[in-house]
């Protein structure tokens, strides 16, 4: 038989366990998990020594396009995401203008259909304007979901209040993403602030309450509207063990940041390269978030990549903004964490696979099986490697990552059945599509 693309010989992360598997490929879908060894095809990739698995998604980035393409862009920035390993991205829409009206998503759609190196999807922005048009907004092509700032935002984008919340919720039915941090607390806590206060004082200003209060408040209007919601970034201890118990309405997505980071170490060695929403925190927090990947209560895990320029981020805190680059890094750290044990390598694909298919209603990606989509990242667990800025695609030119050894690295990024990445090297030419999702 002849297929397009025969993956050969690697160790096939499926949703039923470790197997060897030689896997064929036709018209940008797995056609077979038993390829013959008389098959042939266009292409054969020998992947003797390494793990095949399902194509990684990021559910959590911001390409800040339109916006500043000195900083980033939908080209560099999925660019960045086939370096890493990351076959599909979720992109966030506070850019520059946002991204919550039909032109608007028009614009994108065909901007990254032609732009994009990987398979991109789309959040729309929930703006106290168009939440009657949300539920029509959520059907468009690309677009995961509806994103809510009920803290830390600017414009438009924000809606903090329960009223507001509680009309988006009334308009449309696929799952909300939200940024719970509580904007009340934010505003009264900003006033013990001063300009001398340094990098550490961060989770101080944004502390527990504040984003366990936000989360409780945007649960209990999930609950009532009859609504399921994602809980983006959540960072605390108190957070994911009150989540536990609400479970029917809400799904958890943790950064890798929270999982790599703790303060205040994270502040006195990388200053403001440490500063993001919602904070990195003590270790009490990263232990609780550990947990929660352990225990099966974490759906998803992004980087929450939001690069801005050094320049930018030199200035002092509170002055400087929030937000670290993390689209490229996200999969090396994470095999990291699988070969130092806090992880399994089918828990890792659970969380950055079918995790985000699950939660987002994805179709036709997240596994290793007949029918879908052809989307693998293939990776070295053995491989040892230094994380550096010079490696970095994002024009921002940087990581907090930077001089970090890693044990796993991903050596090659196929989307559709066509190698977008192998060994460090981009090839050929954009050809992202929208990703599909359940109506």
């Amino acid at each position: 038989m002849h297929y397009d693309l025969i993956i050969r010989n690697g160790i096939c992360v499926l949703p039923w366990g470790e197997a060897r598997a030689d896997i064929g490929v036709r018209a940008g879908r797995i056609a077979s998990l038993s390829v013959g060894v008389a098959d042939e095809a266009d292409e054969v990739i020998d992947a003797a020594g390494l793990h095949v698995l399902p194509g990684l998604i990021d559910p959590h980035v911001h390409l800040r396009d339109p916006g500043d393409a000195t900083v980033e862009s939908i080209p560099t920035g999925t660019r960045a995401a086939a370096l890493g390993g990351v076959t599909t991205v979720f992109d966030m829409p506070n850019t520059a203008p946002s991204i919550t009206d039909g032109d608007m998503l028009r614009w994108k759609q065909e901007y990254a259909s032609r732009e994009s190196w990987v398979d991109f999807a789309m959040y729309v922005g929930a703006t106290r304007g168009n939440t009657p048009r949300l539920g029509e907004y959520e059907q468009f092509d690309g677009v995961c979901a509806i994103k809510v700032f009920a803290g830390s935002s600017t414009g438009d984008l924000m809606i903090e209040d329960d009223e507001g919340i509680r009309q988006v919720l009334e308009h449309g039915h696929r799952r909300v993403a939200f940024h719970s941090e509580d904007e009340y607390r934010l505003q009264e806590r900003k006033k013990l602030l001063t300009e001398e206060m340094s990098y550490d004082r961060h989770p101080f200003w944004r502390d527990e309450e504040c984003a366990f209060l936000g989360t409780r408040r945007i649960v209990g209007l999930a609950r009532r509207a009859r609504r399921p919601v994602h809980i983006l970034h959540t960072s605390t201890a108190e957070e994911l063990d009150w989540l536990a118990a609400h479970r029917d309405v809400a799904t958890v997505e943790v950064l890798v940041n929270h999982l790599t980071q703790v303060a205040p170490d994270c502040y006195e060695t990388l200053g403001a390269l440490a500063v993001m929403n919602p904070p990195i925190r003590d270790r009490r927090h990263y232990e609780a978030s550990w947990e929660a990947v352990r225990n099966g209560m974490v759906d998803t895990i992004g980087s929450d990549h939001a690069p801005h320029s050094l320049a930018a981020k030199a200035k002092p805190w509170p002055a400087t903004p929030a937000g670290l680059t993390g689209v490229q890094t996200l999969v090396p750290v994470m095999l990291d964490h699988v070969n130092a044990g806090r992880l399994s390598l089918g828990r890792m694909v659970d969380l950055m696979a079918a995790g985000p298919a699950r939660v987002y209603g994805l179709q036709a990606k997240g596994r290793i099986a007949m029918g879908y989509d052809a989307d693998f990242t293939l990776v070295d667990m053995a491989a040892q490697r230094r994380i550096t800025n010079d490696w970095i695609a994002t024009p921002a030119g940087w990581t907090p990552f930077d001089g970090m050894a890693v044990t796993g690295w991903p050596m090659a990024t196929i989307v559709r059945g066509r190698a977008v990445m192998r060994e460090d090297t981009i090839l050929g030419e954009p050809a992202g599509r929208l990703a599909c999702f359940a109506p």
